[in-house]
């Protein structure tokens, strides 16, 4: 298993601590992130995406000119820090949701002690202009997208890599995060859409829930709580799997496979060089 990089130590970093002496209303509320947090996997009837954005802000009572959503698909840690976040900043939410590092795991550039530095720089920043920043650390999604034995190994490991500096800058800084993993039937394929990458509106819904429960653990008024009943989104059929399958799943995964390939390939001769080691001692 490839050990995650050494960043700073939580110690040295000073706190970010949310006041919440009293619940208090989120009028301004800020998504930032990739697909996901585009909405993709939840669908309109009359085209688009809803998603958990959306979701939240109601659930909030957040007035249209207090949403702001600078997500957009395939973006990476860094796309938020640069792109992203100085739009944020200049909305100066009370709630930003921060939903991004899958893309990440799956490039061949990856770097978790980079992905640290610039994750701790955006939640830094969104404290500076008064926002509580809300990260998400991920679930294994090998267990719900199925991949080669190899693939999965390479994918698994790099999301140990990313939850690993997730989780330091969220010590380092004392912010709420949103853990995947123990969110009721993450597992579950109703929780997903027809392409297994993307919340279904379940899913969706489930990571507003557990969104507004943090953001009330901050201090925050949730006058309407999320409701896992789903409404208002536009189901999707069997055509939907296999033209998705056939234009966007096949494609994606033979682009990400390759570039992840040639991690996967290195687990496999560690594991391989590991075993016939303890082999000859044996």
């Amino acid at each position: 298993m490839v050990r995650p990089k050494v960043v700073p130590a939580a110690e040295s970093i000073d706190p970010i601590r949310p006041a919440a002496s009293q619940a208090r209303p989120a009028a301004r509320l800020a998504v930032l992130g990739d697909s996901t947090a585009v909405g993709l996997g939840d669908p309109l009837p009359g085209g688009g995406w809803r998603g958990v954005g959306p979701l939240v802000a109601e659930a909030l009572g957040v007035p249209t000119a207090g949403y702001l959503n600078g997500s957009f698909t395939g973006a990476r840690m860094r796309c938020v820090r640069t792109e992203q976040l100085p739009v944020a900043l200049a909305h100066r939410p009370d709630v930003a949701l921060l939903v991004v590092g899958m893309n990440d795991t799956l490039r061949s550039d990856f770097d978790a002690e980079e992905m640290a530095a610039d994750l701790d720089h955006v939640v830094t920043e969104l404290a500076a202009v008064g926002a509580t920043a809300i990260p998400v650390r991920f679930h294994d999604h090998g267990k719900v997208f199925r991949l080669p034995g190899p693939l999965r190994r390479a994918l698994t490991a790099r999301i140990e890599e990313l939850n690993g500096a997730i989780d330091r800058v969220v010590a380092a800084r004392a912010v709420p995060c949103l853990d995947l993993v123990s969110l009721p039937g993450a597992y579950e394929l109703p929780a997903w859409s027809v392409d297994r990458l993307h919340p279904s509106e379940l899913g969706h819904r489930m990571l507003a829930k557990g969104f507004t429960e943090l953001i009330a653990e901050a201090g925050f008024d949730v006058p309407e709580p999320v409701s896992l009943s789903c409404s208002g989104g536009a189901p999707a059929g069997a055509v939907d799997h296999v033209g998705w399958l056939v234009v966007k799943g096949i494609p994606w995964l033979w682009r990400r496979g390759r570039d992840l390939l040639p991690y996967a390939a290195a687990i496999m001769l560690r594991a391989a060089a590991e075993s016939g080691t303890r082999v000859f001692r044996g």
